[in-house]
Formats: C-alpha cells, structure tokens, sequence
C-alpha cells in the first residue's frame, strides 16, 4: 500500500508514498496521465505556523511557502483549502484566481472558524452531490427523502472539524474531517486521479477509496504515512 521511493521509481496509482513531494509528484502525474486520467491535486497543505509535526517544522519564509504550493500545482488543476488570506496570497503567487470557492465553516475554540475551498483550472459539479434537505418537516421534503432524493449541494458548507473526542480520529493532529474530502472527491469531474502532496492522516485517500477515484498521495512523516495506510485498508475492509 505504501513505501519509499526516489524521484526515478515508477509510481503506482493506490499508493501512499513517503518523501519529498517536491521530489516526487512529477512522477505522480506521469502516472495518472500513463493510465488515462487527468491528473487533480487535492490538498489541505501545512499552514506555515510554525508547528512541529513529528520532527518536521512547519515553517518557511513566506515568500518561499507560496512559492513551493503555487509550484507543486503549476500546470496541474488543484483543489486547496486554506484560510482566506493566505489563499489570496496564494493566488497571487501562481498568477491565477480559482474557478470556484466554497466556504467550510465549523465552530471552533480559536478565530478563525472558516477556510476557503479553492478550485484551480477546474470546475466542480455541485449536483453530483446531494445533501440532506432543511426542512425535513415539509411533507413535499419528506416525500422527495422518501425516494431517496437530496437537495443540491451548496457552496456554503458547515462541517464540524475533527475533535480528540471524534469518533474515528487517528493521531495526527490536524485531521481533516472525511466529509469535507468526500464532497470534494464527489464535485470533481469524471476521468480524474487524484493527488495529494501533503496527505497528513491520508483522508483525501480515504474519500477516493469511498468513490472509486484512483488517487495517489505523499507523506514525509513516517508515522503519518502510516496512519494513512492503516485508514485506507479499514476502508477497502469496510
């Protein structure tokens, strides 16, 4: 499921790889583009914060931080969640303003209670995903539940994070909540593999395996990779 590689090894599509994903993600995409897929980032990268991830800081000058994340996407379309600010910087640093932002809001202990969902060169379908309806006591609502029906997604979307007391929370840090994932995997269109250059607990892997999307994704913290192998293989075990 998962090893450690160079820069010249062939990659596998279904793999967790661990390394440098500067080194490494031009061979991601060769493979995806060799199997017939096109090629999306989907990432929640490091904030640049200064935390310690296991022995990797978490820290840059911030020139050379957005200059690294709009490199990793040249040319690749992408997916990236991050706060508002800094994904304008973002923006700025590759040249380009996203297709489409969708606003993940949560409650949280800190200040900031929202991220952006940037989408770079390309375009998410809201109505391949159904989310529940609002007024489930309408007896037209109940009807359409009845028959298996949702209400077409927003770009407004509340999701609680992942808390120590989730159920389901691994040991990495900063999880990202399987939800958020699985929207983005499910808006994204048809013949795409996925790539995720800071895959972290490995959820973005999870939400592929969950839709049968073909994906790819790089770790440099062992015990991160890991995490992600081990929620990947509970997924396929069911």
């Amino acid at each position: 499921m998962g090893e450690e590689i160079g820069a010249d090894v062939e990659q596998e599509l279904d793999r967790v790889y661990e390394g440098n994903c500067l080194e490494l993600i031009g061979g991601g995409i060769e493979a995806m583009v060799y199997n017939g897929l096109t090629p999306v980032i989907v990432t929640d990268p490091p904030f640049n914060i200064g935390y310690h991830y296991k022995g990797f800081r978490d820290r840059l000058p911030e020139a050379e931080y957005y200059a690294m994340l709009a490199d990793i996407t040249d040319g690749v379309p992408a997916v990236i969640i991050h706060y508002p600010e800094q994904m304008h910087r973002l923006s700025i640093a590759k040249g380009e303003a996203p297709e489409r932002v969708v606003s993940w809001t949560y409650n949280s202990n800190t200040a900031k209670q929202h991220r952006d969902v940037a989408f770079y060169g390309v375009k998410p379908d809201f109505s391949r995903v159904k989310q529940p309806y609002k007024n489930q006591n309408d007896k037209r609502i109940k009807r359409l539940m009845a028959e298996g029906r949702g209400a077409r997604l927003y770009d407004w979307w509340q999701i609680n994070q992942v808390k120590n007391t989730t159920r389901g929370k691994s040991a990495h840090p900063c999880q990202m909540p399987i939800e958020v994932m699985d929207r983005i995997v499910g808006i994204l269109p048809d013949g795409i593999g996925v790539i995720d250059p800071f895959l972290g607990s490995g959820t973005t892997a999870v939400a592929c395996r969950k839709r049968g999307v073909p994906f790819i994704g790089y770790e440099v913290v062992h015990e991160y990779a890991e995490i992600a192998r081990k929620r990947i293989e509970e997924e396929i075990d069911g």
